[in-house]
This record gives structure tokens, sequence and C-alpha cells, in this order.
């Protein structure tokens, strides 16, 4: 079981990532898609957070500047106050991150949908995530 001290994130500026809070899984992957195909971003990764909460990572590589300017469309497509507040946040770090562990009573986020290529940034994506859960796991055996 993950330790809920652990508060981990993957963290970095080449991934389009989405935090979507107090949204449904219909709206979240609607969302994806149409972000995905606007700007060809070969395929996306849904991850459920917690009830109606979702992360989305998405396969092409991008710089900062695009990285920004996909997440500000999506803010406009989806009207969500959350998703602008937390990508405020992004751009005040410089970087995005979506957490990988666990956060309090919450579980690690889980995969429960894929569409198209994950070759690329999907692959680092998810490459960090195992080895984050590999480690969390050994440090709780040693406890």
């Amino acid at each position: 079981m993950w330790n809920p001290k652990f508060l981990i994130g993957f963290t970095d500026t080449e991934t389009v990532k989405l935090d979507l809070d107090e949204t449904s899984f219909k709206d979240v992957k609607c969302l994806a898609e149409k972000t995905e195909k606007q700007f060809d971003l070969k395929g996306y990764l849904i991850l459920r957070s917690s009830e109606n909460n979702y992360h989305v990572v998405f396969d092409r590589e991008v710089d900062w500047s695009e990285n920004v300017s996909i997440m500000s469309y999506a803010i406009l497509t989806s009207h969500k106050d959350k998703l602008l507040k937390w990508f405020l946040l992004q751009c005040r770090r410089e970087a995005s991150t979506l957490r990988v562990g666990s956060k309090r009573d919450k579980p690690p986020p889980r995969i429960v949908f894929r569409n198209g290529d994950s070759a690329s940034r999907i692959r680092v994506f998810l490459k960090f995530r195992r080895r984050i859960k590999r480690f969390l796991s050994r440090c709780l055996r040693e406890v």
C-alpha cells in the first residue's frame, strides 16, 4: 500500500498535461479528443486521480511555448475554473506537474483510457510512473 506521506509528481516542459477536477469522464474524453486533434498530439492517456478528477497526458513532444498555447486552448474550450487555476500555477513554475503517487487518503492515479500513439511522451511518463511505484514499494517494504 502507498504511504500517504509521499506526494510525487511528474514535472517537465515537453509533455502536454491537463489536470481536470470535478469533471465527468465523458467531458474529459471529449476535451482530450478535441485537443489532440486540434494540435496533432498523436495520442493521449487519461488517468483517474479520484472520483470525477482526471489527468490527461498527450504523446507528442512540444516546447514550453507550444505547451502553454495548447493548455490555454483546453482551458478556453473546457470553461473549467479549476483547470485555469492549475494552469496558472504551472505557468508560474514554468513547467507542468501531475501527481503520480498517493495524496493523503487518495491512491495513485490509475489509467482508465488510452487513445492513439504512446511512443513518445506517454512512454516517458509511464516509465517514470513505474520507477516511482517500484521505489515507493521498496521503501515501504523496508519500513
